[in-house]
């Protein structure tokens, strides 16, 4: 929140408190306090924009004004019995209006994303490739190729005046984001996401060590900012995808905006047969998207710097699932992670290092076939495999999604899910893990850098 939402919705909320307890007392201030009132209200919406989360404060201001005015009015002629009824139920109405006004207490116009922790600068493009050859199946037209939308965040050394918006679609955006209203992110184009546009990758290494990134069902890749931008700012090129038709928005190649087209088999009680067949759409996704690291008309400015040797597949949730299933695939991929994702379709087996990183299993539940596929998976490994389970973490801490309520509701929520860890001490953890990993160090020490982490090297 900034300081000058802060200032206005704190004076909304004192005024009408005031106005309901003592509203003679705050008629004689009226002439000086409401003028002052509105000029905030004025600076707030020129400076800041409207933010719907000041609908309350404005309100208030509105209900605390009606009611001094009229408790400094003459009443002897109205009815005895609805004077009474007037002067109970209006402080009670003006109070419950300033209890609304710390609604941008609680859930922020502008959501502030942490600082990243390495120690580069971070620059960020985005590609929107169509691949040619395959149609898109989740459309009505036959000639419709398959979108593949792509964020890179890399190293720079560099920053400029420009940054991307933080979601795709942010003027178009549906009514449900991943289950969060459209309108609550009304603002959210004006988030820091600490990464800067039209700026060249950092010239400190010939080459830089590359990261597919796929996020979880439906959701959208801007809601890993936190993670994947921590994790470039550590030397590391993360190509952020986002799957169409599925993800909740994304804006494709032709300028169109696509949301999600789910559309759940009633025969298909556990989602089985439905997962397995997006899962197979994801994997040619991450496969097309190696593809294009070759390509220099593809990939732009990062033609030539990315260290196509070494290539790891990370995803959260289902989209760790969609980099098991194209490491298992693809030779290119050397390492892959699953951030809490339950296993679909044929388990394969393995020849690269795996990590699988997770949540608290106490607080996020997770499912008897989470446990037997990945627990199978592990079992038939190739390679180095490692397992840690971060304490107090919730599955949603891997993504910005908690980041969306300020810390006081973030706590009031924790109470009932889980999560008390957080968001940035969870997103911490599991880079530092991620980064040993990735360059072949000392994960165990990683992981005891951080309290109440379990697990380790799989036997």
């Amino acid at each position: 929140m900034s300081v000058i939402d802060a200032v206005v919705s704190a004076a909304a909320i004192l005024f009408a408190m005031a106005a309901a307890v003592f509203p003679r007392r705050v008629a004689y201030a009226l002439p000086v306090a409401l003028p002052l009132l509105l000029f905030g209200c004025l600076i707030q919406f020129v400076l800041e924009d409207f933010y719907w989360q000041m609908v309350p404060c404005y309100l208030a201001i509105v209900a605390a004004t009606v009611l001094v005015a009229s408790r400094s009015r003459r009443t002897q002629g109205e009815p005895t019995r609805k004077r009474r009824v007037l002067t109970v139920l209006a402080p009670v109405a003006v109070g419950l209006l300033a209890a609304l006004a710390i609604l941008p207490w609680s859930i922020p116009p502008v959501p502030t994303l942490p600082e990243p922790t390495g120690r580069y600068r971070i620059g960020s493009e985005i590609f929107r490739w169509i691949d040619e050859q395959r149609p898109e199946t989740s459309t009505d037209s036959t000639a419709d190729r398959r979108n593949v939308i792509v964020q890179a965040w890399y190293p720079t050394d560099v920053e400029s005046a420009r940054q991307w918006v933080y979601i795709d679609g942010q003027a178009r955006l549906p009514g449900r984001v991943t289950q969060i209203p459209g309108f609550v992110m009304h603002s959210y184009g004006r988030i820091d996401t600490h990464a800067y546009a039209d700026v060249p990758i950092s010239a400190e290494r010939a080459r830089w060590p590359v990261v597919l990134f796929s996020p979880g069902y439906g959701a959208p890749r801007a809601f890993y900012t936190g993670l994947v931008a921590d994790l470039a700012s550590r030397g590391f090129v993360v190509l952020a995808i986002d799957h169409p038709y599925e993800v909740a928005v994304t804006e494709l190649a032709d300028g169109g905006v696509a949301t999600a087209t789910d559309d759940f088999p009633e025969n298909d009680a556990d989602g089985e047969r439905y997962m397995t067949e997006h899962l197979q759409v994801r994997r040619g996704d991450l496969c097309f998207v190696l593809d294009q690291l070759d390509r220099p008309d593809a990939i732009g400015a990062l033609s030539g710097r990315l260290d196509t040797d070494h290539i790891a597949a990370i995803g959260h949730s289902f989209g760790g699932t969609s980099a098991v299933a194209a490491a298992a695939e693809e030779p290119r991929i050397k390492a892959v992670a699953n951030i809490d994702g339950t296993l679909y379709g044929d388990l394969p087996t393995l020849k690269q290092p795996f990590l699988l990183l997770e949540s608290d299993h106490s607080e996020t539940g997770h499912s008897a076939q989470y446990l037997e596929r990945n627990r199978d998976l592990i079992q038939h490994l190739q390679a180095a495999g490692f397992r840690y389970e971060i304490a107090e973490a919730n599955h949603f801490d891997f993504t910005d999604v908690p980041l969306f309520l300020a810390a006081p509701a973030r706590f009031a929520v924790a109470r009932f899910i889980g999560g008390e860890r957080g968001p940035v001490d969870s997103q911490r953890a599991a880079n530092d893990i991620l980064v040993a990993f990735l360059q072949g160090g000392d994960i165990q020490a990683a992981a005891a850098g951080h309290p109440n982490i379990r697990g380790g090297p799989i036997p």
